[in-house]
């Protein structure tokens, strides 16, 4: 019997799931759960998670994120933390330990979220560049977490607005990462022609 191999690079993806109350055990932590389960859905590579589950400590969190980028993550994603409130201060620790700011991601997760509550002005996402890893901060709702990765669609299942998603794997191409491929009927990536590598 055949045995199939996965031909694409194997990848190693951050979760990072801030919260107070989660990280101290009152009440169950969805954010991580929620993101494995899109991103197994989403991507074609063999996957291995580095979860983490910390609360609102702005130190916490900076050093999380470059603990996560010295164990070799290609990617790191966030969850919690970004609004208006006292204790939400993951786009300050993010931006601490950036190289690159990415201002378009935030920019099109906003712009995402205001098809839907008109309080999407009031998060504060980020995204940067810190060595070869690309670190986004993600809403802390489940629902808004795949919303804003696979992006709009309409009742035939056209992309309308497209999702941040997609230009995750062409910018970490960019910085030196490795190869990710997308299953289409989740969440399309969008690379120049030229950038587009066949394998299997």
């Amino acid at each position: 019997m055949a045995v199939t191999t996965n031909p694409f690079p194997p990848i190693k993806i951050g979760i990072v799931s801030v919260s107070d109350r989660a990280s101290t055990g009152i009440y169950m932590d969805k954010g991580v759960p929620s993101l494995q389960n899109w991103l197994n859905r989403a991507l074609k590579n063999p996957l291995q998670f580095e979860p983490r589950l910390i609360p609102d400590e702005q130190t916490a969190i900076s050093n999380t994120l470059i603990e996560l980028v010295d164990a070799g993550c290609a990617l790191v994603l966030t969850t919690g933390g970004t609004g208006p409130a006292l204790r939400d201060v993951t786009p300050e620790a993010t931006l601490a330990i950036a190289h690159k700011v990415m201002p378009g991601f935030g920019e099109q997760m906003r712009q995402i979220s205001l098809n839907f509550v008109p309080t999407a002005i009031l998060s504060r996402q980020v995204a940067v560049i810190r060595h070869q890893t690309l670190i986004i901060n993600l809403p802390g709702q489940p629902k808004s977490i795949a919303e804003t990765l696979e992006g709009l669609r309409d009742a035939d299942g056209k992309t309308v607005v497209p999702g941040i998603f997609a230009a995750v794997p062409y910018c970490i191409d960019l910085i030196g990462g490795p190869y990710i491929e997308t299953q289409e009927a989740v969440c399309q990536a969008f690379r120049p022609k030229t950038a587009i590598r066949t394998f299997g």
